[in-house]
C-alpha cells in the first residue's frame, strides 16, 4: 500500500510569492539542514534550525514537523510569527512545538542574531553533560574559551516561561549549551551560525575522543595561551570578514557535488 509524501503537497509558487531576500535565506537555510544530514547531525525529525525572515514583521523560518533535514527545500520551510502563528506552511505540517519555544526565545530577544541552529548529536549532549562542559583541551575549544553560556535541563521544552530563562542564561552570548540536551549556535547570518556549530561540534568530537583514553591525563594549555587564542577567535565570535563566507563557500561545493535540490 502507497502513501503519499507531504512533499508532494507542497507549493511550487513560493519563490514567487516571497521576497527575493526571503528566498535568498530560504535557500541557506534549507543548505543548512542539508549539510546536517550530510555530516550526520541529525536526530530524526526532532531537531530544528531557524533563520528570522527579511523584514519589518517578526517572522522565521523553521522546519515542518515530520520531515527529514534531508527533505528541507526553500520551498516547504515553515513561516511562523514570534507568537507561534504560521505565517506560511506550504506542508500543512505545522511545527515542532518545542523548536518554537527555543526558536521563539531567541529571534525575540536577540534582533542581532538572525540565524539559530540546535543539535542533538551524540557527543553534544554528551558535552553538555558534563560539569565542567566543553573543556580548553583543543585548539577548537579554545576558540570558543570565554563565549559559551549553559542552560539547565527543564524538560522538553514545551513551557513558554523557559523562554525568559533561556534567554537570560544566553546573556550576550551566541553559543549555548543546553544541559543534558544538546547544542545551540546563533549568528548574524545562516553561514555563520553554521560555521560556529560546525566549530562546536568538532570541539565535541575531539573532547570525547580525549576523555576515551581513559588514565591518560589530559593537557591543559597555559591561561596566557587560552587568552591569546580567544583573541585571535574574535573574529569567529563576530562573524565579520570574509573568513564565514570563504567556509560557508566550500560548504556548498561539497553539498553540490551530491545534492542541489535543497533550492527547490
Amino acid at each position: 500500500m502507497s502513501s503519499v509524501s507531504p512533499l508532494s503537497s507542497v507549493s511550487k509558487n513560493v519563490h514567487q510569492r516571497v521576497t527575493p531576500e526571503e528566498w535568498e535565506v530560504r535557500v541557506k537555510l534549507a543548505a543548512a539542514y542539508r549539510l546536517a544530514a550530510l555530516f550526520k547531525w541529525t536526530d530524526h525529525i526532532y531537531t530544528h534550525f531557524s533563520a528570522r525572515v527579511p523584514g519589518p514583521d517578526e517572522h522565521f523560518l523553521i522546519n515542518a514537523f515530520g520531515l527529514l533535514f534531508d527533505e528541507i527545500t526553500a520551498s516547504n520551510l515553515v513561516k511562523v510569527d514570534i507568537d507561534g502563528t504560521l505565517v506560511d506552511d506550504p506542508t500543512g505540517l505545522g511545527i515542532n512545538y518545542a523548536g518554537y519555544v527555543i526558536h521563539s526565545a531567541i529571534h525575540g530577544a536577540r534582533p542581532d542574531l538572525q540565524a539559530v541552529l540546535h543539535t542533538h548529536t551524540r557527543d553534544g549532549i554528551a558535552v553538555s553533560a558534563q560539569r565542567n562542559g566543553l573543556l580548553p583541551i583543543s585548539q577548537h575549544s579554545i576558540g570558543f574559551s570565554g563565549r559559551v553560556a549553559y542552560h539547565g535541563y527543564e524538560g522538553i521544552a514545551l513551557d513558554l516561561n523557559e523562554r525568559e530563562r533561556l534567554v537570560a542564561d544566553l546573556g550576550d552570548k551566541s553559543v549555548l549549551i543546553l544541559r543534558n540536551h544538546g547544542l545551540l549556535t546563533a549568528g548574524i547570518s545562516v553561514e555563520h551560525a553554521f560555521q560556529q556549530l560546525q566549530g562546536l561540534e568538532r570541539a565535541c568530537n575531539i573532547q570525547i575522543a580525549a576523555q576515551a583514553g581513559g588514565n591518560a591525563e589530559l593537557i591543559f594549555p597555559p591561561a596566557e595561551v587560552v587568552a591569546k587564542v580567544e583573541k585571535q577567535a574574535e573574529t569567529l565570535k563576530s562573524g565579520d570578514g570574509s573568513g564565514v563566507a570563504r567556509h560557508w563557500n566550500a560548504l556548498i561545493r561539497q553539498l553540490e557535488r551530491t545534492d542541489t535540490a535543497y533550492k527547490e
